[in-house]
């Protein structure tokens, strides 16, 4: 059997899968398990018995992806399909006994299956992902290809915590596809990385929906309208307060909105609050409490920095357990993300 030719019984779901696919339906591949919410991307999805590692997904982003094989020596950099939108990164450990072939192929017919068109493909055991060197035997290493890969940096997830291009110690195997629909294109670039059996394979998935970046998303809430909020509802949601991703400290453009507080705080001295942090639905329930948390003791800190009586003030981390809009967009997401004033 040749290396591209399919178990029988796969091969029957993917020709049952492309039928389905030609009459409009809805196409299930067996060995791509099917997305939980906020974790996996629901175009994408993650091989059948893959465990999430590690997951990040900044609403917009610039990324260069890997675009055909790639010249290995000279120094030369390889030729990147420049793309700007939101940028969701999976990593992934393989279950044991599959092949970084079988994964890819997999990969290959559901991404098919769902609209996508493949633009590259290749493996370093088979030389596929480098240009030929003139004089020169073929480059099977997985090194410069998984350099290339992992350059701008990969963010170091996942309990290894290590660089992506480390992980790539026997070869590796990539592909990129696109999806090109009215609502925006999608691109899909995965890396599989072959190590030895105490590391095991990954997946590396890049998913960029390309979009137009959401302008006018610095809102500043003075004064005079957090006391009429409070006045009239008892509570007033803020998006002035900006911290980094999964992070709990205070960005240096959340200072208009501080200053905006303690001036609330000093005309009202009998006013009490208490600091409510709400983060989107993303992430692991007990994680996101503890953070909404912690960010509403760095709001409080830095209003008592600003000389305002600790007493007044309240803490608590709601999680994601008081949305205010669904969780199943960016735009749903952006607003749960917030700090409320309460009044006590």
């Amino acid at each position: 059997m040749s290396e591209f030719r399919l178990p029988r019984a796969r091969a029957a779901v993917l020709r049952a899968a492309a039928v389905a696919l030609a009459l409009g339906a809805a196409v299930a591949l067996p060995s791509l398990a099917a997305a939980p919410a906020g974790k996996d991307h629901p175009l994408v999805g993650r091989y059948e018995g893959a465990v999430l590692d590690g997951y990040q997904a900044p609403a917009f982003d610039e990324v260069g992806l890997i675009q055909g094989p790639l010249q290995n020596w000279g120094g030369a950099r390889p030729e990147l399909l420049k793309l700007e939108g939101k940028v969701s990164l999976y990593y992934y450990q393989l279950p044991a006994g599959r092949s970084t072939l079988e994964v890819l192929r997999n990969y290959e017919a559901s991404l098919k299956a769902r609209g996508f068109e493949l633009l590259f493909s290749c493996g370093t055991a088979n030389a596929s992902c480098y240009r030929p060197r003139p004089g020169s035997v073929d480059t099977t290493t997985p090194y410069d290809f998984a350099l290339a890969l992992d350059d701008p940096e990969w963010p170091r997830l996942g309990q290894r915590g290590d660089y992506v291009r480390n992980y790539f110690g026997v070869s590796g195997r990539y592909l990129l596809a696109r999806r090109s629909t009215p609502e925006g294109t999608v691109h899909a670039s995965i890396a599989l990385a072959e190590h030895r059996p105490e590391v095991g394979n990954y997946a590396f998935v890049r998913v960029v929906e390309s979009q137009a970046m959401e302008t006018n998303k610095i809102v500043f809430v003075d004064a005079g309208a957090m006391q009429k909020g409070l006045a009239e509802q008892g509570r007033i949601n803020l998006y002035g307060l900006h911290f980094d991703i999964d992070k709990d400290v205070l960005r240096a453009e959340s200072q208009p909105t501080l200053d905006e507080m303690a001036k609330l705080l000093r005309a009202n001295p009998q006013l009490r609050l208490q600091v409510v942090g709400h983060t989107d639905a993303q992430g692991n329930e007990a994680h996101n409490k503890d953070l909404s948390q912690r960010r509403s003791v760095a709001v409080i800190a830095a209003l008592v920095k600003a000389g305002i009586d600790p007493r007044r003030l309240g803490t608590r981390g709601a999680g994601a357990a008081e949305p205010i809009a669904p969780n199943d967009s960016e735009a749903g997401r952006a607003k749960n993300r917030r700090v409320e004033l309460v009044r006590l």
